[in-house]
């Protein structure tokens, strides 16, 4: 049975580790003893000999004829740790001078700026990568189709339990289309998200203002196959123009943590029609979103019309972000 190798990671081949381990094992050999524990040449040992010298695995007694002995593991393993620690040292110290001269070049290539990403799953693990690194803000547009289950109430857990970097997010209308997408981001808001509802023209997330994650192909009843990731550069800065732009046009999005009545108004369970309303939404949506029959929303509707003294639906909901209503009471 081929035996382990244990030194490989430290630049060590198998020639000379398997010469080394016999070393170990039978004491003190010469060129020809070593040669036949091994199952090599006395020739290919001695051509062999400066390299474990210079590893700090063997070394020459004294005397005639040649015989050579094992460095102890323990001095041996910690000198060859060193040198690879001063190796990478040396690497890391030729990374930064690269990188100099990359910052001279006139800009970014192309293939530095844009990444593709295909595949539903890679598209999904690319995004959570890029949640889970973010330090600093993510901005996200959020529009369907989505890369990520947003059902999955145990990765739900997973990712709020993070607690990673704050979050402003801007949702379209058509996102509350998606079953449990309300329930979702009732849980997002609780969780501190700073949610918004505005015109979302495609899917965005952008991490700590560095790299954003995009669909290479727009379309709301497909799947997200493809994503577009874009690096520092031009492009990049226009991404969060676009997403700024869309946040200070967006209105507030703050909804109930829970469904409890209260004796203000508007209630709870109206201050989310109200959201739902504000985004566009239809009677059916609505009540799927809230549990509730299409009739009981349609009579509320009615009701926060007449009481916001608004002409059509979508205006009940203006009136209500320009009245602050879509804040629930304290």
């Amino acid at each position: 049975m081929a035996q382990r190798r244990l030194l490989e990671g430290l630049g060590v081949t198998v020639a000379e580790e398997g010469a080394y381990r016999s070393l170990l094992r039978h004491g003190p050999a010469t060129l020809n003893e070593l040669a036949a524990e091994t199952g090599s040449s006395a020739a290919a040992i001695r051509r062999m000999l400066p390299r474990l010298e210079d590893l700090g695995l063997a070394s020459r007694v004294a005397g005639r004829p040649l015989r050579l002995i094992a460095t102890p593991p323990n001095v041996a393993i910690d000198i060859l740790v060193a040198r690879r620690q001063e190796e990478i040292t040396h690497s890391r110290a030729a990374a930064a001078l690269l990188a100099t001269e990359v910052a001279e070049r006139t800009g970014p290539h192309p293939e530095e700026v844009l990444e593709v990403v295909s595949g539903r799953d890679a598209v999904a693990r690319r995004y959570l990568q890029l949640e889970r690194g973010a330090t600093q803000e993510m901005l996200v547009l959020v529009h369907p189709p989505y890369a990520v289950d947003i059902s999955d109430d145990r990765e739900n857990r997973r990712r709020a339990a993070r607690q990673g970097a704050p979050i402003r997010g801007i949702y379209s209308p058509l996102a509350f289309e998606h079953p449990g997408m309300l329930a979702h981001t009732r849980r997002a808001i609780a969780d501190g998200e700073q949610a918004r509802l505005g015109q979302v023209p495609v899917k965005l997330a952008v991490a700590d203002a560095g790299t954003a994650i995009l669909p290479l192909v727009s379309d709301e009843d497909r799947a997200v196959e493809s994503a577009l990731v874009v690096h520092p550069s031009a492009l990049l800065d226009a991404l969060v123009g676009l997403f700024e732009t869309l946040w200070r046009a967006a209105v507030p999005l703050r909804l109930s943590a829970d469904a409890l009545e209260t004796e203000t108004w508007p209630q709870a369970p109206d201050t989310e029609v109200l959201a739902l309303l504000a985004a566009g939404m239809k009677d059916d949506a609505i009540a799927r979103q809230l549990g509730l029959s299409p009739r009981t929303v349609q009579r509320r509707v009615q009701v926060l019309c007449e009481r916001l003294g608004a002409r059509t639906r979508f205006h009940a909901g203006f009136l209500a972000a320009r009245h602050d209503l879509l804040v629930p009471p304290a």
